[in-house]
């Protein structure tokens, strides 16, 4: 009975104590994308996926976090201004973003210069990561990188639409474009194909008039367009105004709803890109569901590398032994067979990630899946 009593007011003693948890160590995560301007529902649709990551995170990570968003405009200067906010006056530990390669190879310098792991969901430009034969430690990605796009375009023109001559239009002044386009001509001449035409453009231009009228003297057997999908919208239009019915091709820049607002001038042509929403995987489906109950909507490509890239980088802040940018980078370096929205990614010595491609269709309803490339 002593016992009884004993224990029964050590419980009426502990009951009557004040509750206490102990709170998560709350990080700062820093997010950099195109909310406004000429790519904004990148923007938008990478700001839902991140969002969603997070919110998937708070269930059972490590740590509270608070998110830090800025609008880069896809502007290099802007983001460059708001990585340095974000990292000398916001704090942040690590960022996510931005998605375009003109932004984000500024703002990688500014990260490596101050030590700030960054992750970028689809800034696919090889220099994000390495310029100049130096590799940016701090910088990683969780999308392909241009060569290995622009190579897929090539050989598909080759082989799969039996193309022996191309003409390619790009925009200059746009590291993406730029780099997609030279490497797709490389390899389309590699594979004995002949390159008819290589034009470039400015990024304001909207009359491709002159430009499209000299190509089609050439009688391309396929055009190939790297550039985002608002300047594809315009330039196709034009070309098939002109009466040139040469299939075209395109990277992932082409993947937005739009693109489907050309109609008739767009349909039956192809893009690379990073998935497919047809994709079976169980990840894959698992984070198209989650997307569209939350959202509305399906998840675009850009959405999909967001979340991939957002849930590695909180991946590696679970993982570090301590919340620093040092410990951060040493577990992304060692990034192997991480199960993607994606895809399966690792990272290479340079931080790029290696996994497939898909190439799509677009059609009246979306966009097709047609094959499956392998790194």
């Amino acid at each position: 009975m002593k016992r009884f009593m004993a224990v029964a007011l050590v419980l009426l003693i502990a009951a009557t104590m004040p509750f206490t948890v102990c709170a998560k160590e709350t990080i700062k995560l820093g997010f950099i994308t195109p909310l406004t301007g000429d790519v904004k529902t990148y923007g938008e649709s990478s700001k839902n996926a991140f969002l969603l990551a997070l919110e998937q995170y708070g269930k059972t990570g490590r740590y509270a976090i608070n998110p830090v968003i800025a609008d880069d405009r896809n502007d290099p200067t802007e983001g460059a201004n708001a990585a340095l906010k974000l990292i000398t006056q916001d704090k942040v530990l690590a960022l996510v973003g931005p998605l375009t390669s003109k932004v984000s190879i500024p703002v990688s310098e500014i990260c490596e210069k101050y030590r700030i792991p960054m992750v970028t969901g689809a800034a696919t430009n090889p220099k994000v990561t390495v310029y100049d034969g130096r590799r940016k430690g701090y910088i990683f990605r969780a999308c392909f990188i241009d060569p290995f796009q622009g190579g897929i375009a090539a050989n598909f023109a080759l082989s799969n639409l039996k193309a022996k001559t191309a003409a390619v239009l790009f925009d200059v002044g746009n590291d993406y474009s730029k780099g997609l386009a030279e490497v797709f001509r490389a390899t389309f001449v590699k594979g004995k194909g002949n390159v008819v035409a290589y034009e470039s453009y400015q990024k304001d231009d909207v009359d491709f008039s002159a430009l499209v009228s000299k190509v089609g003297l050439k009688k391309p057997d396929v055009l190939y367009i790297p550039d985002y999908y608002n300047k594809v919208v315009l330039i196709a239009r034009q070309v098939r105004e002109r009466g040139i019915k040469s299939p075209m091709l395109g990277g992932d820049g082409w993947d937005s709803p739009e693109l489907l607002k050309a109609g008739n001038t767009i349909m039956g042509n192809y893009f690379t890109n990073h998935y497919s929403v047809q994709s079976k995987d169980p990840t894959t489906r698992q984070f198209i569901a989650r997307y569209k109950a939350k959202y509305g909507v399906l998840p675009d490509a850009l959405a999909a590398l967001t979340y991939d890239a957002t849930r590695i980088m909180l991946q590696a802040l679970d993982t570090a032994k301590r919340p620093s940018g040092d410990e951060m980078k040493v577990v992304l370096s060692g990034l192997r067979n991480f199960k993607g929205a994606t895809g399966t990614i690792r990272f290479d010595k340079n931080g790029d990630a290696v996994k497939s491609a898909v190439v799509l269709k677009v059609e009246k309803d979306g966009f097709g899946y047609v094959t499956t490339v392998n790194p």
